[in-house]
């Protein structure tokens, strides 16, 4: 039997690499375009950035989700030391490295607080808000948002493309982009709560369903 593949090792640049460009997709009915694509901004404070991340800290990298701190190591590099935070993400197999100086420009912080997740599981049972612009310039800003690192932002995301999820309608791209932005905010539940990712679907989708009956009723 062959031995499991190692997980992929990456150092982190000083800010998180921009979402990439969403596939071309046909422009829907009615579909009215608008002004130029604007660069993704930085990643939102949420005012748990810091240096002091210690092993088992779960923390949250805004281009790969939530991940866990394994240590604290000094690599060299261009003849010196550079200290980094050895982060792992499991679903990815990946191990990321970030230099302690450029964590909180990169978007490196702890979990999302109780205050901030209250906002998102309340983004979640709000209206959506669909735009009329062709699909390939929303969906670019739909996976900025989910690079973001904002779980406020990407319980937007969620919201806005939860009431198409599973028709014949929805496109492929469309699906991806839904279960990605519903991916990342599980885990970051699921971190918070001490519970696994399913639970954690199950807790949001209760929060989704929530907005669909309110819909339903015209409130």
């Amino acid at each position: 039997m062959s031995a499991d593949p190692k997980p992929e090792e990456t150092m982190a640049d000083a800010a998180p690499a921009p979402a990439p460009e969403a596939r071309a997709e046909e422009s829907q009915a009615n579909s009215v375009p608008s002004g130029p694509i604007r660069p993704a901004p930085p990643p939102k404070p949420l005012g748990n950035q810091g240096k002091d991340f210690k092993a088992g800290d779960h923390v949250v990298y805004p281009t790969h989700g939530v991940g866990q701190v394994q240590g604290i190591e000094e690599v060299p590099v261009a003849g010196t030391t550079l200290k980094v935070i050895v982060i792992t993400f499991e679903e990815n197999r990946m191990t990321l490295k970030v230099p302690m100086a450029k964590a909180p420009s990169s978007g490196l912080r702890k979990l999302a607080s109780p205050k901030v997740m209250d906002e998102a599981m309340a983004t979640l049972r709000g209206k959506a808000r669909i735009k009329r612009t062709m699909w390939s310039r929303r969906a670019q800003e739909y996976e900025q948002k989910i690079n973001s690192g904002d779980p406020i932002a990407i319980a937007e995301v969620v919201r806005d493309l939860h009431r198409n999820a599973g028709q014949p309608d929805q496109s492929f791209s469309e699906r991806q982009i839904y279960e990605l932005a519903l991916d990342r905010l599980a885990m970051e539940v699921a971190a918070r709560d001490s519970t696994d990712k399913i639970k954690a679907t199950v807790k949001l989708m209760e929060h989704l369903n929530k907005a669909d009956k309110s819909a339903d009723k015209g409130e």
